[in-house]
């Protein structure tokens, strides 16, 4: 029997693959892609408990395949979280990315998932700020000082030169202190401070990224200023009247949202609060405006903001993170990033 091996990368190794990619034009182009039905995204697999101090703890697997060529790439991520892990100094979620082989069906490469997952969500926000956000910026606002929140501002101060301030909120002062003492080191050019709470973060710049661990929402309409664009990226941080009155609202796919009543916009689309241009619910529905891929192929038209604020509310599909485990697992082979395991 032949031998037989699974390249593996760790966080280190994946970005040092990152740093060859453009993730934001990966992420486009498979929206682009997804929307056009060129993908496929099977059911996600979902499993919850409470760990031993009584924290929200789950596993999610999600599979996805997507166009690469003439042919098809397939692949996984296993995303693991629990809510008391910062309390154990670990990040909040974590886990593995795989490629498939299209041939073999085996796993040719499994990376560390937290470093892809956090810049797959921002390169989303990056697409979606260059479509629906304001006109220009130069200051964002971030809630939540995590692994996803240092991402995102790395991301868009990269993506948008203009952006010169940063403010941060998050629940543990030290934390939040932290970021920004990080940021002072590596981006001297960006100027972050840490706020006193919530609502001050929410209505300090043009930009809100919500990137926290709440399962209740306490975002609303009066928070985020006026001609904003708010990227929810995390669970459930905007509050039913914050969804209700945005000038517009646009998610990543509208029957992911549907099929998650865990979280408010889910819940609201099963109620028939929420509803879609093509499927109106109940005469006082909000309309969610569209997806993002139907902005980028033009089905739907952008909308950035004028008087209010637009929400961009990503669900987190897995194609995208099939889509860019995939274009690492290729500059890995090409460059020799990572360790080759034997399995046989």
């Amino acid at each position: 029997m032949p031998g037989e091996s699974i390249r593996f990368l760790n966080r280190a190794a994946v970005a040092a693959c990152l740093s060859k990619l453009d993730a934001a034009e990966v992420v486009a182009r498979t929206l682009r892609e997804h929307t056009l039905g060129r993908t496929e995204l099977p059911a996600e697999g979902y499993l919850s408990w409470s760990n031993s101090v009584g924290a929200y703890s789950r596993a999610i697997a999600m599979l996805g395949a997507v166009p690469s060529g003439d042919a098809m790439a397939y692949g996984m991520k296993l995303i693991n979280a629990s809510v008391s892990n910062p309390q154990r100094g670990l990040e909040r979620a974590g886990g593995l990315s795989f490629a498939f082989d299209s041939e073999t069906a085996r796993p040719s490469v499994v990376a560390e998932a937290g470093l892809l997952s956090a810049v797959r969500t921002a390169a989303y926000t990056v697409v979606s700020l260059r479509h629906l956000g304001p006109e220009s910026f130069d200051a964002v606002s971030l809630i939540g000082a995590g692994t996803l929140a240092r991402v995102h501002l790395e991301a868009i101060a990269e993506a948008f030169p203009a952006v010169r301030r940063a403010y941060v909120f998050d629940l543990e002062p030290a934390r939040a202190r932290a970021f920004r003492e990080d940021f002072r080191t590596r981006r001297p050019d960006l100027e972050v401070s840490v706020v006193a709470g919530a609502r001050q973060a929410a209505g300090a710049a043009p930009v809100l990224i919500t990137a926290t661990t709440s399962n209740d929402p306490y975002i609303p309409a009066g928070w985020p200023a006026a001609g904003s664009f708010v990227a929810h990226v995390s669970l459930d941080d905007l509050t039913e009247d914050a969804f209700r009155s945005a000038e517009a609202i646009f998610v990543d796919d509208v029957e992911l949202v549907r099929e998650n009543p865990r979280r408010v916009m889910g819940r609201l689309l099963q109620e028939g609060s929420l509803a879609t241009v093509d499927e109106p619910g109940r005469p006082d529905a909000r309309v969610i405006d569209g997806s993002l891929g139907e902005v980028l192929i033009g089905r739907r038209a952008a909308q950035r903001p004028q008087q209010g604020y637009v929400i961009s509310n990503p669900f987190g599909m897995a194609v995208l993170d099939v889509a860019l485990i995939h274009a690492v697992a290729q500059v890995a082979r090409a460059t020799g990033a990572g360790q080759l395991l034997e399995l046989l």
